[in-house]
C-alpha cells in the first residue's frame, strides 16, 4: 500500500511540475499585412480557452499560455481571422493579418517612403484609414467621396449632380485645400487646387487603402494642406496569382462590369496586374445625367532582390456624364427634387447641354531602394496628359423651356434656322453670334481644359540609432495647361461668328464642331481658327525641399519637419491681346514654406496623448495671381497664412477604442474663385459668373470623437461611430469681384466692392455631425452593416450680391438624418483554396429622406413669397440624392 501511495504522489508531483514548467509567456506583434503597420486593439486568444489580451498602440502583445505548444487565434474587425501555431514560448515575431477582401492578399506596397502612411502611435495627428474590405463593400454606383462619410469632420455632398461630381470638405475646408495623393503623386489641380473625382472613377476598384490625415497632417512633401492630406494607395506588386470578375447593377439602369487578374510573382521577381471595367447609367439621381465610361489599370512590378523594388503603374478613366447644376428651390418643388434644368429632347432624343467629358491617363513609376538596414530611398516619377472639358450654352434664347421645365431644343433649332442668312464667299450661311439679350444664335460649346503634367518626389530616410531617424527629400512638378472654347453642336446653324479674338481684328467664322465621346477629345484638338470665346495657356513650375527628424522610444515620440518651395507662373493670352509681345504675361515667382511638429506619449498600454502645431506660408493658386483671366497681375494675391494647433487623446483596449481630438486653425489672406449662377438682369434666365473673394480670413475650431466597440471581444460584432462639433466663421470682411463667364468681363458695380462677412458662418459643410454604425457577422460568411448619419448647422455659401451691406446674415439649412444598410455574403467553393463568390447589396438613404444639402444664395424670406422649411424658394440649392441601391456579384479565383 505504501508503495502505491508513493507511486501515486510521484506521478501527481511529476504532472504538476510538468504543467508548471510548460506555463510561459508568448510575445509578438500584430501588423496590417497590406500596409506593414501595427494594429492596435487586435485580439489575441489562446484557442480553446478564455485567456486573451489585446495589442497595445504598437501592435504588441504579451500573453500567458498554459503549455509550451498550442494555437493563438488573432482577430481584428475588417481583417481575416488568423490561427498561429506555437511550439515554444518567447517572441514569435510579427503576425500579419490580411484585409477581409480575398483578392488583396499578398499585396506589397511599393513606394512607402513617398506614400507616407502614418503610424498610429508614433505620428501625433488625427488620422482615419479605410481598409480594402470596406472599399470593396462600396459596390455599384457609390461616389468615391462617400467612402469617407464615416470619418469625423468629413462632409461629402453630391451637389454636382452627375457621376463623379461629388465633393469632400474636411473640417469645413473645400477640396482645393485638402491635399490628395495617389501612391505619393499629388493629384490636385495645379491651377486652382481642385479635385475632379470623375477623372478617378476606377481608383476604388484597385485601392488597397485610403488614409485621411486631418488638419496639418504629417506629410513630408512640400505641400501646405489646410483641411488635411488624403493618401490613396493602389495595388502595386502582387506576390500571389489571383483574379476576379464582377458584375454590378444599381438604380437608374446603372450597370458595371469589371475584370481583374494578377500574375503573382514569378521565379525572376516579376509581377503584373491588369484591370478593365466599363460602366453606364441614366444618372445617380438627377434626371438628365446619363453617363458612361471605362477604367483601365496596368501595374508591372519587379523585385530583383530584397534591396530593390520597382513598380510601373498606368491607369486612366475616360468618361462622359451629364451634369445638374443648382436650381432654385421652387423649380425643384414644382418638377420634383431630382429636377435638372440642363436637358431636353432634340429630334426626339435625350440631349444635355451641360456634359462633362475627360480622359486623364496617368503613368506612375515607383522605386524603393533599401540601401542598408538603416537607410532607404523611395522615389516616384509621374506623368499625366489630360484631355477634355465641359459643355454649356452660348448665345441667347428668350423662351427655351417647355411646360415641363425642360429645354425645347427643337424650338431653339427652329429659331436658329430662321436667322437672316450671311453671305460668305458668294454663298449664304446661317451664322450665329453672341449679342447680349438678342436672339442672334444659340449653340452648345465646350470649355476645354487640356494639360501636360510631369513630376517626381523622392525621400531619403536614415535611422541614426534605435531612437532617432531623419528624412530629407524633394518635390518637383511641371504643368502646361491649354484652355479655349470650341463648338460641339451648332443646333441648326451653319457656323458661329467670332469677333472678340484680339489677334484676328477682322474676326472669323467657325464652321467645325467637335464630338465629346470617350476618346475623340484625347486625339482631336481645335485649330486656332476654330476656337471661340477665349484661348489662353499657362505654365507652372514647382520645386520644393523637405526634411523631418523624429525621436521615438517605448512610450514617447516627437517630430519636427519643415519645407520650402518655389513656384513660377506664366500665362499666354491669344484673345485679349493683339501683339505677340502683349500676349505673353510677366513671369511670377513666389516662395513659400511650412514648419510643423508634434509629440506623442503613451501613458500606458491603454492611454495615449498627443499635440501638434504648425505654420504655413502658402503661395496663391495660379488662377488667383492673374486678374480676371487676363495677363494683369492681381495686387491682392499674396501668400496665404495658416496656423494650426491640435490636441488629441487615444484609448485602446480589447473591447473599446476611441479618439478625441481638438483643433484650432486660422487661415488668413486667402483668395477664392468659384463659379456661380445669377439673374442680375431679371430676365428670368440665369447666367454664369465667376465670383472672386480676396483677403478672406477664416477661423475654424472644434472637437472630434470617434470610437470602436467590440463587446464580444471578437470580430463578430463591431459598433462604431463619431461626433464632430465645429465652429467655423469668417474672421474679417473681404473684397469681391464678379466676372461674366461668357466674355470674362467684370460686372459693373461688383468690381472691388467690400463683402461684409466678418463673423458670418462658413457654409457648405455640416458644422455638427454624428454617426453610429454596426457590423455584425451572423455567420462567418454572412454579415450585415448599418449606419445612421446626422448633419446639422449647414450654412449657405456667401454669394457675391447679398453681403454688400453690413449686418447681412447667412441662411442656415435644416438639419437631416440619413440611414444606410448593407448585406455581404461569401460563398466558398468546395475543394478550392481561393475560389469564392462574394455578394454585396447596399441601400443608401434607406428611408428616401428629402433634404437640402447645399445652398449657393442667401435670399431672405419675403412677403408674398413661399418658403421651404423657412427658406425663400427663390434661393438656388441642391437637394440630396434620394434612395440609392446597388447589387454586385464577384467571382474570386
Amino acid at each position: 500500500m505504501k508503495t502505491i501511495y508513493n507511486g501515486f504522489f510521484t506521478v501527481v508531483f511529476a504532472l504538476m511540475a510538468t504543467t508548471a514548467f510548460a506555463q510561459g509567456i508568448i510575445t509578438g506583434t500584430v501588423i496590417d499585412a497590406e500596409l506593414n503597420e501595427p494594429l492596435p486593439g487586435a485580439n489575441v486568444v489562446v484557442k480553446g480557452t478564455t485567456t486573451g489580451v489585446s495589442t497595445d498602440f504598437d501592435g504588441k502583445f504579451r500573453i500567458e499560455v498554459p503549455q509550451n505548444s498550442g494555437t493563438l487565434v488573432v482577430s481584428y474587425i475588417g481583417f481575416v481571422k488568423k490561427e498561429v501555431r506555437f511550439t515554444s514560448t518567447g517572441d514569435i515575431g510579427n503576425i500579419a493579418l490580411q484585409g477581409d477582401a480575398e483578392q488583396l492578399e499578398g499585396v506589397v506596397v511599393v513606394g512607402t517612403g513617398v506614400i507616407d502612411l502614418v503610424k498610429d502611435r508614433q505620428t501625433p495627428i488625427a488620422v482615419s484609414t479605410i481598409k480594402a474590405s470596406d472599399i470593396q463593400k462600396a459596390s455599384g454606383n457609390a461616389e468615391f467621396p462617400t467612402l469617407l462619410r464615416s470619418m469625423p469632420s468629413v462632409y461629402a455632398n453630391t451637389s454636382g449632380g452627375g457621376y463623379g461630381d461629388a465633393q469632400i470638405r474636411v473640417r469645413g475646408f473645400d477640396q482645393s485645400n485638402t491635399a490628395y495623393l495617389l501612391n505619393g503623386q499629388p493629384i490636385n489641380g495645379m491651377e486652382d487646387g481642385n479635385m475632379y473625382w470623375s477623372n478617378w472613377q476606377g481608383v476604388r476598384d484597385v485601392a488597397t487603402a485610403i488614409q485621411l490625415q486631418r488638419g496639418l497632417g504629417s506629410s513630408k512633401l512640400a505641400i501646405s494642406s489646410v483641411g488635411g492630406t488624403m493618401n490613396i494607395v493602389t495595388q502595386s506588386y502582387n506576390e500571389k496569382e489571383k483574379g476576379f470578375v464582377e458584375g454590378a447593377i444599381a438604380n437608374n439602369n446603372y450597370i458595371k462590369s469589371t475584370a481583374y487578374y494578377s500574375t503573382g510573382k514569378n521565379e525572376n521577381g516579376w509581377s503584373s496586374t491588369y484591370m478593365l471595367s466599363y460602366w453606364e447609367g441614366d444618372g445617380n439621381y438627377f434626371e438628365g445625367t446619363e453617363g458612361k465610361g471605362l477604367t483601365y489599370f496596368l501595374s508591372f512590378g519587379y523585385k530583383p532582390s530584397d534591396k530593390h523594388a520597382f513598380n510601373l503603374l498606368i491607369t486612366g478613366a475616360p468618361q462622359t456624364h451629364g451634369q445638374a447644376y443648382q436650381n432654385n428651390i421652387q423649380a425643384a418643388l414644382t418638377y420634383g427634387k431630382d429636377y435638372n434644368e440642363n436637358w431636353g429632347y432634340k429630334n426626339g432624343k435625350f440631349y444635355n447641354e451641360r456634359t462633362n467629358y475627360y480622359h486623364k491617363p496617368v503613368m506612375n513609376f515607383n522605386w524603393d531602394w533599401n540601401i542598408s538596414d538603416k537607410s532607404n530611398l523611395s522615389t516616384v516619377a509621374y506623368a499625366s496628359i489630360g484631355r477634355g472639358g465641359g459643355t454649356g450654352p452660348l448665345g441667347y434664347h428668350s423662351n427655351k423651356f417647355d411646360d415641363n421645365g425642360q429645354i425645347d431644343f427643337d424650338r431653339i433649332i427652329a429659331t436658329n434656322r430662321g436667322l437672316e442668312p450671311t453671305e460668305i464667299n458668294g454663298s449664304n450661311y446661317l451664322i450665329g453670334r453672341e449679342i447680349r439679350n438678342v436672339e442672334a444664335g444659340y449653340i452648345t460649346r465646350a470649355s476645354v481644359n487640356n494639360h501636360l503634367w510631369l513630376g517626381t518626389v523622392s525621400n531619403f530616410n536614415h535611422k541614426i540609432n534605435d531612437n532617432l531617424e531623419f528624412n530629407v527629400g524633394f518635390d518637383y512638378r511641371f504643368y502646361k495647361g491649354k484652355h479655349y472654347r470650341m463648338v460641339t453642336d451648332f443646333l441648326g446653324l451653319d457656323g458661329w461668328g467670332v469677333t472678340n479674338n484680339g489677334s484676328v481684328p477682322g474676326g472669323y467664322t467657325v464652321f467645325k464642331s467637335y464630338d465629346i465621346n470617350l476618346f475623340d477629345p484625347t486625339f482631336k484638338n481645335a485649330k486656332d481658327t476654330e476656337k471661340i470665346g477665349y484661348d489662353y495657356s499657362e505654365q507652372i513650375s514647382y520645386i520644393g525641399g523637405f526634411g523631418q527628424i523624429e525621436y521615438k522610444e517605448d512610450a514617447f515620440s516627437a517630430y519636427i519637419q519643415g519645407a520650402i518651395s518655389s513656384q513660377w507662373h506664366q500665362r499666354w493670352d491669344y484673345f485679349n491681346y493683339m501683339l505677340p509681345n502683349e500676349q505673353k504675361s510677366q513671369k511670377v515667382n513666389n516662395g513659400g514654406f511650412n514648419l510643423k511638429g508634434g509629440l506623442s506619449y503613451n501613458i500606458d498600454e491603454h492611454h495615449n496623448v498627443f499635440a501638434n502645431a504648425g505654420y504655413y506660408s502658402r503661395q496663391p493658386f495660379h488662377d488667383n495671381i492673374y486678374l480676371n483671366f487676363t495677363n494683369d497681375l492681381n495686387p491682392l494675391a499674396e501668400n496665404e497664412k495658416i496656423t494650426g494647433y491640435e490636441l488629441g487623446y487615444k484609448f485602446n483596449s480589447s473591447v473599446f477604442s476611441a479618439n478625441l481630438n481638438g483643433y484650432y486653425t486660422v487661415w488668413d489672406d486667402r483668395v477664392e474663385v468659384r463659379s456661380t449662377r445669377l439673374d442680375l438682369d431679371n430676365d428670368g434666365i440665369d447666367e454664369d459668373y465667376f465670383s472672386r473673394f480676396a483677403g478672406l480670413k477664416q477661423v475654424h475650431y472644434g472637437v472630434e470623437f470617434d470610437f470602436m466597440l467590440r463587446p464580444l471581444m471578437t470580430d463578430q460584432l463591431g459598433i462604431y461611430g463619431f461626433a464632430s462639433l465645429g465652429n467655423w466663421k469668417y474672421g474679417d470682411n473681404s473684397i469681391q469681384t464678379l466676372v461674366r463667364q461668357d466674355n470674362l468681363e467684370v460686372v459693373p458695380g461688383y468690381d472691388g466692392e467690400t463683402a461684409y462677412i466678418d463673423g458670418v458662418k462658413v457654409g457648405e459643410a455640416a458644422q455638427t455631425s454624428f454617426n453610429l454604425g454596426a457590423n455584425y457577422k451572423i455567420i462567418d460568411e454572412f454579415s450585415i452593416d448599418v449606419d445612421w448619419y446626422h448633419y446639422a448647422n449647414v450654412y449657405a455659401y456667401i454669394d457675391p450680391i447679398r453681403f454688400t451691406t453690413p449686418d447681412q446674415d447667412v441662411i442656415k439649412l435644416p438639419s437631416y438624418n440619413l440611414f444606410r444598410a448593407g448585406l455581404s455574403y461569401t460563398l466558398p467553393l468546395k475543394n478550392t483554396e481561393r475560389q469564392s463568390f462574394f455578394f454585396r447589396f447596399n441601400v443608401d438613404n434607406l428611408f428616401n429622406t428629402m433634404y437640402l444639402q447645399s445652398l449657393s444664395t442667401n435670399i431672405a424670406p419675403e412677403d408674398g413669397v413661399d418658403n421651404y422649411k423657412g427658406i425663400n424658394v427663390n434661393n438656388r440649392g441642391t437637394f440630396g440624392f434620394g434612395r440609392q441601391w446597388s447589387f454586385s456579384v464577384r467571382y474570386n479565383f
